[in-house]
């Protein structure tokens, strides 16, 4: 082979090299101005979806219209973070993911279980909380003991769309289960007696028993449906994500989810 040649080949070579470098530099900045981060720190506008009836974690003051809990304490500090102004955008269980697809919501942010179905449609951050199932029923009730649950007879509410709903239609052979759909609530079918039980979770039993004297909860023998809470973004934004991740990481690291934890009852369910 010639020197000419030769020089030919690598000089080719160096030209192909450096065209795909500049490819992958272009696709990584095309990413970057894509990326829902780039969006928020440039509109200065943070988005949020909540669910605003999740007592504990995202729920509305009847008194003064703001939304309370721990995911209503830490949407604001991760909008600080992001310099940006919080904007709530009102979800349910049953919509939160129709609503990040459709661009409604840059987040979700409240209790989100993070399951395998779930997992097909939207992306997960982190785990900050990590709970399982749990009864809520009247002091004079029938059911006093999980087991009571499953007769013929006994109606369990559960939320539409939340993961208790499949769970609970798979695990019960007796009892019926009730889907509630917002703006109802399994609270207020209880309180009518319409239901003799409702199937929650740890925020929603404490807060409940707290606040209303004829409310008992009830655990399984065993932790049942054993599920992490994490926030939701929608599909294909790596960047976004991680910057999540990042700041899930951070607020464990710095004390800040500890902190809104103890203030809404919620520390003995941290995720580690």
């Amino acid at each position: 082979m010639s020197v000419a040649r030769g020089v030919s080949r690598v000089l080719g070579a160096l030209a192909l090299a450096g065209t795909m470098g500049a490819m992958s530099i272009t696709g990584a900045e095309a990413q970057q101005t894509q990326s829902r981060l780039y969006e928020v720190t440039k509109s200065k506008k943070l988005r949020v979806c909540q669910f605003p009836l999740y007592y504990s974690i995202s729920f509305r003051n009847s008194k003064t219209g703001e939304i309370e809990g721990i995911d209503a304490d830490l949407a604001k500090e991760f909008a600080k973070e992001l310099d940006a102004k919080l904007e709530i955008v009102e979800s349910s269980f049953g919509s939160f993911i129709a609503d990040l697809q459709a661009g409604k919501c840059e987040i979700g942010m409240f209790g989100v279980g993070a399951t395998m179905k779930r997992g097909q449609a939207v992306e997960f951050s982190k785990p900050y909380l990590l709970t399982n199932l749990y009864a809520v029923t009247r002091k004079d009730s029938k059911i006093k003991e999980w087991k009571d649950i499953d007769q013929k007879g006994v109606k369990a509410a559960v939320s539409l769309g939340s993961y208790m709903e499949p769970f609970m239609k798979g695990y019960v052979k007796n009892a019926e289960v009730v889907s509630v759909a917002p703006p109802n609530t399994r609270e207020a079918e209880l309180v009518a007696q319409r239901v003799d039980v409702i199937i929650t979770d740890f925020p929603t039993a404490i807060k409940v028993t707290d606040e209303f004297d004829w409310a008992t909860y009830i655990l399984p023998n065993e932790k049942l449906a054993i599920t992490p809470y994490a926030y939701v973004v929608p599909q294909g934004d790596q960047i976004w994500l991680n910057y999540v991740n990042l700041f899930v990481d951070t607020i464990k690291l710095d004390g800040r989810l500890l902190k809104y934890a103890k203030k809404h009852k919620l520390d003995p369910i941290v995720a580690p």
